[in-house]
């Protein structure tokens, strides 16, 4: 692929196309859809959450069978590509420092984790080179992260991802802040988080490189966040519709034929707003209906089965396989412009073209 943009550099580690594909659970963002980004240029994903999901080992230990398919799907990525993969792991999850540690193990080149601040996770990576990468909402977010890893551990992030309330999925927003906040006010965050990193570079002589995520749909969001300062952006949604990706294509059709006011904004098992298409599932949970759990393991920190009012890994599950009407698909505040299904190469090659097209015009 034919590049003119500026590698996304992030310690030892380049990305020579600086988009790093979001990860995507529960087993949305595997190794065929990674490892094609990463064959592109640009940084792929494994989403670690639930990757044993489905599976009868699954039923009997949940941290197990998660691990296992963890390793699976970092090998078969390492097999498919030569390029970059990291794993999204998420602080939420009882067995964050276990998924943490086997990604480490698999020889994952970073590990992207928010869902909370993952203040501790320096300690689980201690000893690798495994680039780690907190998700971050806010400068403030931005400098508790950088204080504490400072003064815990004696190290700063390697990046940042600053993620906006334009996001699908988990929103690291409450949602009295999501109603008050502006229409698109991700780039007023990333100046925030750039002014308070900017501060610690010139303090401890690092490079901490800050990357946008959160409605970014094309290459003109790209060379906007650009011209602001960051060094790389995090897109998700726009990758569901893609031929690598192995979702259902009941999944990825309902993102095809999507319109605006098909989005809406629930609360989540999780704890936090979470940003999803309306299928028969969310309407009835939206109107306040509460199913019947009954839980095997309980793999998030934040839900009490007894009053939680669905099961969020299956709910996610069922859009995977193409149960929609059970199903809470997880889609960003743009999926309205997804139009049709094309391949990942086709999609990083329009993209990068129309950032590079942006950015002449300066």
């Amino acid at each position: 692929m034919g590049n003119k943009l500026k590698p996304l550099i992030i310690g030892d580690l380049e990305i020579r196309i600086p988009i790093i594909q979001g990860g995507m659970g529960i087993q949305v963002s595997r190794a065929s859809l990674a490892s094609a980004v990463a064959n592109c240029g640009g940084a792929g994903t494994i989403a670690s959450v639930a990757l044993g999901f489905g599976t009868e080992e699954n039923e009997v230990d949940f941290v197990k069978a998660s691990r296992e398919g963890l390793q699976r799907q970092m090998r078969h990525a390492k097999e498919l590509t030569k390029g970059v993969i990291g794993v999204n792991v998420l602080v939420a999850l009882n067995n964050y420092e276990d998924l943490v540690r086997t990604a480490i193990s698999e020889k994952a080149d970073f590990i992207v984790s928010g869902a909370g601040l993952p203040l501790r996770l320096p300690e689980f990576a201690e000893g690798s080179s495994v680039k780690l990468i907190p998700i971050v909402s806010s400068g403030r977010a931005a400098n508790i992260m950088l204080k504490a890893w400072r003064k815990r551990y004696n190290r700063t992030p390697d990046a940042f991802v600053v993620e906006g309330p334009l996001a699908g999925g988990h929103l690291g927003f409450s949602f009295k802040d999501l109603e008050s906040l502006q229409k698109n006010p991700l780039e007023d965050l990333v100046k925030d988080v750039l002014k308070v990193v900017s501060a610690y570079e010139k303090d401890l002589g690092v490079n901490i490189p800050v990357i946008a995520a959160g409605g970014i749909f094309d290459g003109k969001d790209m060379a906007k966040f650009f011209k602001i300062g960051v060094k790389g952006v995090q897109i998700a949604t726009r990758f569901v519709a893609t031929f690598e990706c192995d979702v259902s294509d009941k999944f990825k059709q309902l993102y095809i034929i999507a319109k605006e006011d098909d989005v809406v904004i629930i609360k989540s098992p999780v704890g936090m707003p979470g940003r999803t298409l309306k299928t028969k599932l969310v309407e009835e949970v939206v109107r306040g209906r509460r199913e019947l759990i009954k839980c095997n393991y309980r793999c998030l920190k934040t839900c009490d089965p007894s009053t939680t009012p669905y099961c969020i890994m299956h709910a996610s599950y069922n859009a995977v396989i193409g149960d929609i009407d059970n199903a809470v698909v997880f889609a960003g505040s743009n999926v309205s412009r997804v139009k049709k299904i094309i391949s990942v190469k086709e999609l990083m090659e329009g993209i990068v073209s129309e950032a590079i097209e942006e950015l002449d015009k300066i």
